[in-house]
């Protein structure tokens, strides 16, 4: 599968659109760069651009755009609510997908190379890319800011990691370096900017200092005022929004805030989103008032609403969440794309791929889906009204596997495919037929892990059927590992799945049979 990284530049022009463009332009343009977002800010006179490709494509894009940023951007005549050092202020980039957090640091170290080799400005490496734990965080790099620059770069300590330590006054400096995805994240109220820059000093990591922590793990926080839009912001950076969600940030805004009597208007997500960012806020909000809410697109719609995302500007979950732009833009959906017939088609087709696997993976999610189905036929309806609570309880479980079986559809052909493309490995020499063996055996274990998933999932006979057919595709592929406890293991447990999902079946059709007798 193809290698694509994100590649955030932030430079400092919120306010010339042409500028705003042809920087876009110099992006989009770059072969395998796709321009996913163009988030421009006035008052912050800075706009973020997030593009994604190969790794190779990304660092050919974001040196396109520094070198239109050369020619075009003065930085000491720049002013803006956002801290700053340089024109191309900072670059980072960011696994997505089949890439590993190495191969975005080599992005930036290549990318830093060259960008002070052409343009023959100072370069700093910061986050997993820092070569000194002390540049580490951007916030210590970029102390002091773009004025600061002179003085800082006379220091020893402070030579850039590429480029010369040199002020160049049209430049200042860049940062660039690896990371995980980054969500940038602005609270809306109706304050002065000093009000609203205590309450992220309250909050963020950093707090007021060493001696004065803030409330909120990996949490970057600054208050500024946005003039076109009349109102002051808590700007936050969720460096890590599994340990912090943008749920707890919001409501603990909300709750510094009335402590201070003072109004929460809504809030912006500045660039792209995760997905899972956005559905772990709406499992909070679910909870929290004891929703039923089953369909991903109407948990968006919960959460877009409860934080007020589309306080400033519309908000289309189609162009701002990473995961929907990147499926936009493929052009093979897999399997479960294709039309029931195609699909038929495919398992028949003189392929070993998609094999048993996706079909014991297709009909456990039509099992799934018939509970799912039933579930929602009784539910909310006046003469099953006694059996609501077990309906909240029992429908989400069908839901979630329906949805998980579809997946594992082109998983499981995916990860046979790797022990095919194994298959093709050269084997001339004793050294290529010891990879080719070790590769087989790799991609034969990887493709009993999905069916051993599927039948840890799946029990009613269509599950059963899927059981049963998930049971065989690990038997078959079993016999050819080497690996004899590997395979005492696998066998074991994939054979007390299947009893369970026999047991099982046997329970759910003995109570049927009681209810139609």
């Amino acid at each position: 599968m193809a290698k694509l990284v994100e590649c955030v530049p932030n430079f400092s022009e919120g306010v010339n659109k042409e500028v705003i463009d042809a920087l876009g332009q110099a992006i989009s343009r770059t072969p395998g760069c796709a321009l996913l977002d163009v988030d421009a800010g006035a008052s912050t006179n800075r706009t973020v651009y997030t593009f994604v490709g190969s790794p190779q494509a990304v660092v050919e894009g974001a040196l396109s755009a520094a070198r239109v940023a050369g020619q075009l951007i003065d930085m000491s005549r720049h002013t803006g609510e956002h801290p700053r050092m340089g024109a191309l202020d900072v670059c980072p980039f960011v696994p997505v997908m089949n890439v590993t957090m190495e191969e975005c640091v080599t992005c930036a170290h290549l990318f830093g190379q060259r960008l002070a080799a052409e343009l023959g400005v100072p370069v700093y490496l910061y986050g997993v890319a820092a070569r000194e734990e002390s540049r580490k965080a951007l916030p210590a790099i970029r102390a002091g800011e773009y004025e600061a620059l002179p003085e800082k770069l006379a220091k020893p300590e402070w030579a850039p990691d590429f480029g010369p330590p040199t002020f160049v006054p049209r430049w200042g400096a860049t940062v660039t370096g690896a990371r995980t995805f980054l969500i940038a994240y602005n609270i809306n109220l109706l304050c002065t900017k000093e009000l609203a820059h205590r309450i992220a000093l309250n909050l963020r990591e950093q707090g007021r200092g060493a001696d004065q922590p803030g409330l909120l793990k990996k949490v970057q926080g600054i208050g500024w005022y946005l003039e076109e839009e009349d109102i002051a912001q808590v700007s936050t950076n969720l460096l890590d929004f599994e340990t912090t969600p943008l749920h707890t940030v919001y409501e603990e805004v909300c709750r510094e805030a009335q402590a201070l009597n003072l109004p929460v208007v809504g809030s912006q997500l500045v660039g792209l989103v995760p997905k899972k960012a956005m559905l772990d806020a709406a499992e909070f909000y679910i909870k929290k008032e004891n929703l039923f809410i089953l369909e991903e697109e109407q948990k968006i719609r919960l959460v877009v609403n409860r934080l007020g995302l589309d306080s400033l500007s519309p908000f289309h979950p189609r162009e701002r969440i990473i995961e929907y732009l990147v499926q936009a833009g493929e052009v093979d959906g897999g399997l479960v794309a294709k039309p029931l017939g195609a699909f038929v088609r495919a398992v028949g087709g003189r392929s070993a791929a998609p094999g048993g696997g996706s079909v014991s993976a297709a009909a456990a999610a039509l099992g799934a889906a018939l509970g799912c189905m039933v579930g929602l036929m009784s539910y909310g309806k006046r003469q099953f009204e006694e059996l609501d609570p077990l309906m909240r309880k029992l429908i989400p479980p069908f839901h979630r596997a329906m949805d998980e079986m579809v997946a594992m559809v082109d998983a499981d052909s995916r990860a046979f495919s790797s022990y095919m493309e194994a298959l093709k490995l050269p084997k001339t020499t004793p050294a290529e037929r010891e990879r080719r063996l070790a590769a087989m055996q790799q991609g034969l274990k990887t493709a009993v892990g999905v069916p051993c998933a599927l039948a840890e999932k799946v029990g009613a006979k269509m599950l059963e059927a899927a059981a049963f057919g998930a049971y065989f595709n690990v038997m078959i592929n079993l016999k050819d590992i080497e690996d004899e406890k590997f395979k005492q293991a696998m066998s074991q447990k994939v054979s007390r799945l299947l009893e369970e999902a026999k047991q099982g079946s046997a329970l759910v059709l003995a109570l049927l049979e009681e209810r139609v007798a």
